[in-house]
């Protein structure tokens, strides 16, 4: 799993999810992006699954790339816990996406992307849709 390395803080605040991406919205790497269409929090187990899908998928055949990265911690406290102890410690790691961000793009020939893209879609808690490169 996608975990980063080290941080300047243990725990940030929660932030608000408005206002499109303008950092990432184009594809760059591969032939097709897979594109989010509304704001939220992704994590790093759903990006894990996601990239275990495309590459049994693509196998030898194409290359993939993650265009995301989960680096902002969110904290729970435990269970049962009285209220006013202070907030709780990092449980797992989210990446903020907005609309318009690429997640993942891929290189391929030999896949059907449409089912690809459906397949990943299913493991991710926000709308997606296939976009593919514009050669300028």
């Amino acid at each position: 799993m996608l975990v980063p390395q080290k941080v300047k803080y243990r725990k940030q605040q929660r932030g608000r999810r408005k206002g499109i991406a303008v950092k990432g919205s184009t594809v760059a790497f591969g032939q097709y992006g897979i594109k989010a269409l509304e704001p939220g929090w992704i994590t790093s187990r759903q990006i894990e699954a996601c990239r275990v899908v495309i590459s049994r998928e693509i196998r030898k055949n194409g290359k993939s790339w993650i265009r995301i990265f989960p680096d902002k911690p969110v904290t729970t406290t435990p269970a049962e816990t009285r209220m006013g102890k202070g907030k709780g410690t990092p449980e797992y790691w989210v990446a903020v996406v907005k609309p318009g961000r690429i997640l993942f793009e891929v290189e391929s020939s030999e896949i059907d992307i449409k089912k690809l893209a459906d397949k990943v879609s299913h493991k991710l808690p926000i709308k997606t849709k296939l976009v593919t490169r514009k050669e300028y």
